[in-house]
């Protein structure tokens, strides 16, 4: 079995062909896909995913850092009681993002705190996403982590180094995509100095679709294109790839049922 571990298939791009897209992914091995919340708006349609493909789709709540404003921590309240009120497999996706605009820096790292609280509150994973943020990140980590703290970096894209560090932080491992398929993202050459069973699989559909789709809508069951990537760069079988990955996704989600 093959799991998506981010995907946002609520989002308006799949509005015409959600369940196809869907069936066709489970025909393609793909049966399990984590929903990643990305603001207030998000929620209802993420929801009524999860109640149509219980068995499917699951959901987590968090503010997307590219979200987060001045009035963020009203937003955080209204989604902590979505919190509390529902089941989760985890947070997110929280995080920094810097790649467009820094005006809310400050904002972004408070909200991350918070959102880091709630999960070790709650014994849920973090699901982070980091764009010229990683410095950022540690900054916001490094006092923060403990046992209780554990989740996945997705969409790394970082270098070794930074592999390295969030590797060592003991909780955490790295969500793969279709950038390792990029021609010159240099990602390969990361991964290849990795072990596998630090790394889970994701689309992260819509985007960041894998060559040879680069630059077209993404869907889940290109997990398959990224697994068959990761054949390649860490020559192993794929059925161990396939085995080994899910397996690191049930060690972070314990939720799941």
């Amino acid at each position: 079995m093959l799991i998506d571990t981010h995907t946002h298939l609520y989002t308006e791009q799949f509005n015409k062909d959600r369940d196809k897209v869907i069936q066709n992914a489970i025909d393609a091995g793909v049966e399990k896909f984590f929903l990643p919340n990305i603001d207030l708006d998000s929620i209802d349609g993420m929801h009524q995913l999860v109640k149509k493909y219980p068995n499917n789709c699951y959901a987590m709540m968090g503010l997307h850092p590219s979200s987060v404003d001045a009035n963020y921590k009203e937003v955080l309240d209204k989604m902590k009681s979505f919190l509390d009120d529902n089941n989760y497999i985890a947070v997110g996706e929280i995080g920094m993002d810097l790649y467009w605009d820094k005006t809310f820096i400050n904002e972004q790292a408070d909200a991350l705190k918070i959102q880091i609280q709630w999960a070790k509150e709650k014994k849920l994973p973090i699901v982070i996403h980091v764009r010229d943020a990683f410095d950022e990140i540690f900054e916001v980590i490094d006092p923060l982590n403990d046992k209780n703290l554990f989740g996945v970096f997705h969409c790394f894209t970082g270098n070794i180094d930074q592999a390295h560090k969030i590797i060592n932080y003991g909780g955490f491992k790295l969500g793969i995509g279709g950038v390792l398929t990029f021609k010159n993202s240099g990602l390969d050459k990361v991964v290849s100095q990795i072990d596998l069973k630090h790394l889970v699989l994701e689309t992260d559909s819509p985007y960041l679709a894998p060559a040879p789709h680069r630059g077209k809508r993404n869907e889940s069951s290109y997990v398959n294109i990224v697994a068959d990537k990761l054949v390649d760069v860490l020559q192993k079988d794929r059925q161990i790839i396939i085995e080994e990955t899910t397996k690191n996704v049930q060690q972070i989600f314990k939720q799941l049922h």
